[in-house]
């Protein structure tokens, strides 16, 4: 266990082997490949307000990369971005594959599936560059805030942590994202309010789990032996060293 008041003169490389870590990596990359790849494909009104049914869901895969940070510490939580944002790619240019290539008219299912399937997976470039650029960012920035507030407050007010770094890593994600794939085709009142609205949306929904997380949080703690400060760590992206 790494203790806030354990200091080296050089980082320490967190070389433990984990229980439940590839696991959660597991679930943090298949909540961010389904929001992206099947959330943007209808949108939903409920409430009088209508949102990407993505929304509804996106918002988990920050709960996850808050757990992995408190638990695992932020160098174990930057390989799982980076796994994330690889998925993400390939899923990305999979899906650009598999529309461009020629239906079978010999297939009589093709004449129904094959424009759905353009519907729900046809993204246009501009919604692929910029969900894939603000989920790097946003997700990086909540993870370096989360890991950087651990610090500050000796592990305490985990829920000052976990909503504190959602609000940096959503607002970073909802101001990069919608004004790269939507700028241009909406007017700038409507962008405005869209993400003004979806970051307030994922805020809340990081604040309705809060419970959630510290039950995770606690129990994982416990079953990993592990609660990790981030005291020497470097905390450049570009590395995947633990």
């Amino acid at each position: 266990m790494n203790s806030p008041a354990l200091q080296t003169d050089a980082p320490q490389a967190n070389l433990r082997h984990y229980k439940y870590y590839t696991l959660i990596t597991a679930a943090f990359v298949t909540v961010f490949l389904c929001s992206n790849l099947i959330g943007p494909g209808k949108a939903v009104k409920l409430f009088g307000l209508s949102f990407g049914a993505g929304n509804l869901f996106f918002p988990i895969g920050y709960i996850f990369g808050d757990i992995l940070t408190e638990v695992y510490g932020y160098a174990r939580a930057r390989k799982v971005i980076w796994a994330g944002f690889g998925a993400q790619i390939f899923a990305s240019f999979m899906a650009y594959i598999v529309l461009i290539m020629p239906a079978d008219p010999a297939v009589d299912y093709n004449q129904l599936i094959d424009p759905a399937l353009h519907v729900v997976f046809g993204n246009t470039w501009r919604i692929v560059v910029g969900s894939i650029i603000a989920f790097w960012i946003g997700d990086f920035a909540n993870s370096y805030v989360m890991a950087k507030m651990k610090i500050l407050t000796r592990g305490r007010f985990l829920w000052m942590r976990t909503i504190g770094s959602t609000i940096v890593g959503q607002l970073i994600d909802s101001i990069i994202f919608y004004p790269i794939a939507f700028a241009g085709l909406w007017d700038n009142n409507t962008l405005f309010k869209v993400v003004l609205f979806n970051f307030a949306f994922k805020l809340g929904v990081e604040v309705l789990f809060t419970p959630v997380t510290y039950a995770v949080v606690g129990w994982l703690k416990k079953a990993e032996h592990e609660d990790y400060y981030d005291n020497q760590t470097d905390f450049t992206p570009f590395s995947l060293k633990d």
